[in-house]
């Protein structure tokens, strides 16, 4: 009896630690399961954040690439002034000015000046050409092949940063304007009616003077200022010649000045010349005849004594008068 005992017992244990190691067993397998479901759950977030990553970085790149091709764009947009000026001797200076309006009004421009002086062989033209920024140098080349260049200057002036300086100040001052506007529509007395309006006319004015330059500086990037000088195969002024210093140049130039001078001196004489003698006659006429009637009138002779006085004899103290 005692050993059967022993023996169930000792299979129940048997069976209890069988049943402890398949529990245990099951508890693994599904802890192994929840942890590979967490996995496959964490690896498509983390799979979407590397993407994203990606992304970001591409957009990045991309972001910056066009940065970069904005920033080019803005140096070949860069506001520029050009002028120049250009002299060519050539054989006919009418036909060459012409060949010269021609090429500016071809490039899309105009002559904004013209000056000349004919003289045969010594004939002269200065044209003032306005051409298109972009065309430029094409025309400053034609002009250069209508004959013998003397002379080629070229400048250039960079006025971007005060476009832009132009284009904010501009803004900044619109928005004062209708800040202006609305307390004008607010004002609720006179006294403040006529201050708001006075200080709204100053903005305006304000506004109106930077809009005019900044006109004026898109005039002059947009359309370039060619200076050309035309002259006759007569003319032997040349680029050293204008450049030349010393006493003999000094005296030359001395006495164009004085004939100049003497030109301008005798050119005011003969202008009063007709006055002074409308006016110079009479006068000279009126100031003979008073001369003349000084000289006429009598006056007492210089040696002459002055007329004797009658004196008054002295009274006598005491004396009485005869009854």
């Amino acid at each position: 009896m005692r050993m059967g005992r022993t023996h169930r017992r000792g299979t129940t244990a048997v069976a209890i630690l069988a049943a402890l190691l398949m529990l245990a067993g099951c508890g693994s397998g599904g802890g192994s399961d929840s942890g590979s479901d967490h996995a496959a759950a964490e690896a498509p977030a983390v799979a979407r954040e590397g993407a994203a990553a990606q992304e970001g970085g591409g957009a990045l790149a991309d972001a910056q690439g066009g940065a970069g091709a904005a920033t080019d764009t803005r140096v070949d947009q860069r506001a520029i002034i050009y002028t120049g000026s250009i002299r060519v001797q050539v054989d006919d200076v009418d036909a060459a000015a012409r060949d010269a309006a021609a090429a500016a009004t071809r490039a899309g421009g105009f002559v904004g000046g013209d000056q000349r002086r004919s003289s045969d062989d010594d004939a002269v033209a200065d044209l003032e050409l306005r051409v298109p920024a972009p065309r430029f140098h094409a025309v400053v080349e034609e002009l250069a092949g209508l004959g013998r260049q003397e002379r080629r200057e070229i400048s250039t002036q960079d006025v971007t940063e005060e476009t832009v300086d132009l284009d904010a100040r501009i803004t900044t001052q619109r928005a004062r304007v209708e800040s202006a506007r609305r307390l004008l529509a607010q004002a609720d007395s006179i006294s403040d009616l006529v201050a708001i309006e006075n200080e709204l006319g100053r903005r305006e004015a304000d506004l109106a003077s930077l809009e005019a330059k900044k006109r004026r500086l898109a005039d002059l990037t947009a359309l370039s200022t060619i200076t050309v000088t035309l002259v006759g195969p007569g003319v032997t002024i040349s680029d050293e010649e204008d450049n030349q210093t010393g006493f003999l140049v000094g005296l030359k130039g001395g006495w164009k000045v004085f004939l100049a001078s003497m030109n301008v001196l005798l050119t005011v004489l003969g202008a009063i010349l007709p006055w002074l003698l409308v006016l110079g006659v009479p006068v000279a006429a009126l100031w003979w005849l008073v001369r003349r009637r000084r000289r006429n009138r009598p006056t007492a002779p210089v040696g002459a004594p002055p007329p004797p006085s009658v004196s008054v004899p002295p009274s006598v103290p005491g004396a009485r008068s005869a009854p």
